[in-house]
C-alpha cells in the first residue's frame, strides 16, 4: 500500500510515533510519501527506515527553510522529487498515495495549517485519513 504522511514541523508525540509505526505495518506499506520538512517528516522518514519500509518517496518544498536532507541505508529505496510551493507539493503525495496518516498538533481542525490544509484535501479527494 502506498501511504502519504502529513505532521507538524513540531515533531509527533510519542503516542502519535507508536501508532505510526504501528500504522506503516499494519497497512503493509510499501511505499511512504512526505514532504521532506523537520520535525514529523523527518521523524516518519527515520521510522519508515528503520522499519525497512521497502520506497520513500520525498516531495520537497520550495521554501528552503523547510527542506531538510534525509539519510538512506541500503534496504530501502528512497526517491526525491522536484520541489514544489508547500500546497501543491502536499495534493501531490495526498494524490500519489492510496491513504493518509495525519499526526496534527491539534485535536481540533486549525485553518492556516499546512497539516489541516492537507487532511481536508484528502478527505475532499475522497482519500481514507487516519488521524492520529
Amino acid at each position: 500500500m502506498k501511504i502519504g504522511f502529513t505532521g507538524t514541523r513540531y515533531g509527533m508525540t510519542l503516542k502519535q510515533k507508536v501508532n505510526y509505526v504501528n500504522k506503516l505495518k499494519e497497512l503493509n506499506c510499501e511505499e511512504l510519501h512526505h514532504g521532506m520538512c523537520h520535525g514529523a517528516d523527518n521523524q516518519a522518514h527515520e521510522m519508515a527506515i528503520l522499519n525497512n519500509i521497502p520506497k520513500i518517496v520525498m516531495h520537497p518544498s520550495t521554501i528552503s527553510e523547510a527542506y531538510k536532507p534525509y539519510y538512506h541505508n541500503s534496504l530501502t529505496e528512497v526517491v526525491e522529487l522536484s520541489k514544489k510551493p508547500p500546497l501543491e507539493r502536499n495534493h501531490d503525495i495526498v494524490d500519489a498515495t492510496d491513504i493518509l496518516l495525519a499526526t496534527p498538533k491539534t485535536k481540533e481542525e486549525v485553518l492556516r495549517s499546512g497539516t489541516w490544509a492537507t487532511i481536508r484535501y484528502a478527505r475532499k479527494k475522497g482519500k481514507a485519513v487516519v488521524i492520529l
